[in-house]
């Protein structure tokens, strides 16, 4: 990749000097160049994904007078964080070992109104012709032992630059209303917990509000399903 950058640039510092942190090896350093073009990649993959997704989620206001999705969040993984799951995953530090190996660089968030918006949306995206699904995982039917439930796909997507055409993956999770806000609840906790001398009674105490929310989401799909079969809609 021909770019050139300036080496106390943003993202050469970002990576570098980056106080409390893991320290970046020469290997990532030196390229830090290439590092920067390939962020622009995923994040232009990341584009690319949320335009299909707002396409579908336009028709079928249209087709069935209501908006399945409520929100797309998306995020590019933080450098360091990037380094430090090569490492976890004992990986070489490097941009190569990145693109190969790490998945979830790039990450789109669908938050749905319903459980069977979900699926819907899922088939719907992965169908089309330029996509290509390399992993599904449904934390729905089977949540994990914590209670975390969501949908996820990793797929891969050709995206069109000025000269050469990258295919880039993406990791898109998809999940109800209900479903994020268990999740951002158990994120915020999640090392206080860990601190916390009753970790396991707490653990239990947010399975057993995931069991709930889940229980919730079934009855208002219910409810969607009752209006919808006297004649009603639904509408945002």
């Amino acid at each position: 990749m021909n770019i050139n950058m300036n080496p106390n640039s943003e993202l050469h510092q970002s990576v570098v000097t980056v106080p409390n942190v893991v320290q970046v090896p020469e290997a990532l350093v030196s390229q830090a160049a290439e590092f920067k073009a390939a962020i622009m990649m995923y994040t232009c993959a990341i584009r690319e994904v949320k335009t299909k997704l707002e396409v579908l989620n336009d028709e079928l206001s249209v087709r069935n007078q209501r908006n399945p999705i409520e929100m797309i969040k998306s995020r590019v993984k933080k450098p360091m964080s990037i380094v430090e799951k090569l490492r976890r995953r004992d990986l070489p530090v490097s941009l190569e070992s990145m693109m190969d190996h790490l998945d979830d660089v790039a990450g789109i968030r669908v938050i749905c109104s319903f459980v069977d918006d979900i699926y819907s949306i899922a088939h719907m995206l992965v169908s089309q012709d330029d996509i290509t699904v390399i992993a599904t995982k449904d934390y729905i039917k089977n949540p994990k032992p914590n209670g975390y439930r969501s949908y996820h796909l990793i797929i891969e997507i050709p995206v069109f630059f000025s000269h050469e055409k990258k295919n880039m993956r993406v990791e898109v999770q998809i999940r109800t209303i209900a479903m994020d806000f268990w999740a951002s609840l158990d994120h915020q906790l999640k090392y206080k917990k860990e601190a916390h001398g009753d970790s396991d009674e707490i653990s239990e105490e947010l399975r057993q509000c995931a069991e709930i929310i889940a229980l919730t989401d079934q009855k208002m799909l219910q409810i969607r399903k009752n209006i919808e079969a006297k004649g009603g809609t639904v509408k945002k």
